[in-house]
């Protein structure tokens, strides 16, 4: 088995990320990439009075019902201020809100993930490399540049092609915070809170791209 290092604690920030064994890919469709924000939603509490496989299997009007009582009756183990899911990896900037949340959240996530993936694609063994990632935030500023990294994340790795079709690129949080609300488990107002304006965290974003993209490039270089 493996330990973290370095302990998670309550009430503070951590980068959080992992990525799939042998960099395989582990969403091949929109239905996977939805299925990975369902299963987020629902194990961001601490202790769902079902496991998200049998909570799938309820009606659309249970499963409404179900996560408004959640919402209602819930304690949430975590804080989600960015998320970005990518082909074969994902990131999140979290704050731990009771002690162990973290590490239920990401190790529920992960596991009920990878059984929807081992099922589907009638494969055996793990998805994920065993021990997620988490960096401690230490100041805001690194919060809110550890923010951008992670909403750059499309563009920088050259899934999507210019900063419009980053804008809409459909599995992160920056559309959220520039466009419209489609997640309800973001908490948005403390990232917000550090611009003037929308504009401004946008620019904020943009400006550093193409400095970004030219990192991951010389990263990927020098691993060959």
């Amino acid at each position: 088995m493996t330990y973290r290092k370095y302990p998670i604690f309550p009430e503070q920030i951590y980068h959080v990320f992992n990525r799939s064994i042998a960099q395989q890919p582990i969403f091949f469709e929109s239905k996977d990439y939805q299925r990975f924000l369902d299963t987020i939603n629902f194990y961001r509490y601490a202790s769902p009075p079902l496991r998200f496989s049998f909570y799938n299997r309820l009606t659309d009007q249970e499963k409404t019902a179900f996560m408004e009582n959640l919402q209602k009756e819930g304690t949430k183990q975590i804080a989600i201020f960015t998320f970005c899911l990518m082909p074969n990896h994902f990131h999140f900037l979290l704050k731990e809100l009771i002690e162990g949340g973290i590490r239920k959240f990401a190790s529920n996530l992960q596991n009920s993930y990878a059984k929807y993936c081992n099922t589907k694609s009638k494969r055996t063994g793990g998805l994920f490399q065993e021990m997620f990632k988490a960096v401690r935030i230490e100041t805001d500023e690194q919060f809110i540049h550890v923010a951008r990294y992670i909403h750059l994340n499309p563009y920088s790795s050259f899934i999507v092609k210019d900063l419009n079709q980053l804008q809409s690129y459909p599995w992160c949080s920056l559309r959220d915070y520039l466009e419209e609300n489609r997640f309800d488990f973001l908490d948005k107002e403390f990232l917000i809170s550090f611009f003037k304006s929308k504009n401004h965290f946008k620019n904020f974003t943009f400006d550093q791209a193409d400095y970004q993209r030219h990192l991951e490039e010389i990263k990927h270089i020098a691993k060959e």
